[in-house]
């Protein structure tokens, strides 16, 4: 079976190796970015009808004044980003489990939200919500890393900037296989790979159920 390699920063990586294993994988991380928390202002929660959170890392970065938001009902890319609202306190108004895109297109489109974000956030065009940004976190690239043991593995790419990242640092192309969260970072790794395969939602089930997939057909 290939090893399937985590490239997506800590805690996230250690949360999908240990999901990887319960599926029988033989998973390890080797993150390309580590997150870093942004000095930033909270606006006054009255001027918003909910918090727009797409990544668990804004929750975990914006610090002491995010309880200042308290009061604003959350809208979760996805239950993991949920998870951490409730654990800070927060009530969850909707989770989305297909994308910020869907999840924006299956609510009231006369909302005011708060965006908590990473300073590389990508831009919803088709929102018709009022989005005000903050950013609160940024991804640091770490020196780098080993990509000795990537060789016949199964990379998860779980965003464009990861794909454009390890397209710059991997050697041995042919040898590794892509499964990309995304047709967004499944373009960003580029040509070369032995095969590239996109997960049918955008989300870590979905990424690991390709990954699994994928170690069982190209032993």
């Amino acid at each position: 079976m290939r090893r399937v390699l985590v490239l997506r920063p800590e805690p996230g990586a250690s949360a999908t190796v240990a999901k990887a294993r319960e599926r029988g994988l033989d998973a390890f991380a080797v993150p390309l970015f580590e997150i870093e928390s942004i000095e930033w202002s909270a606006q006054e929660p009255n001027q918003f009808d909910g918090l727009l959170l797409t990544s668990a890392n804004a929750v975990r970065s914006a610090g002491e004044r995010l309880s200042e938001l308290r009061s604003l009902p959350v809208y979760a890319v996805g239950e993991a980003t949920a998870e951490a609202a409730r654990e800070a306190g927060f009530d969850i108004a909707a989770t989305g489990n297909a994308g910020v895109g869907r999840l924006l297109a299956s609510i009231d489109p006369d909302l005011k939200l708060l965006h908590l974000c990473g300073e590389d956030r990508r831009v919803v065009s088709a929102s018709n919500q009022q989005i005000t940004p903050i950013v609160v976190y940024r991804s640091k690239p770490i020196v780098d890393p080993d990509l000795s043991v990537a060789r016949n593995a199964v990379a998860l790419i779980h965003s464009p900037r990861a794909g454009h990242r390890f397209a710059d640092l991997a050697d041995n192309r042919g040898s590794i296989v892509i499964a990309a969260i995304s047709e967004a970072a499944a373009d960003a790794v580029g040509g070369g790979w032995m095969t590239i395969e996109v997960a049918t939602s955008p989300n870590d089930d979905a990424l690991l159920a390709l990954a699994a997939r994928l170690c069982d057909k190209l032993l």
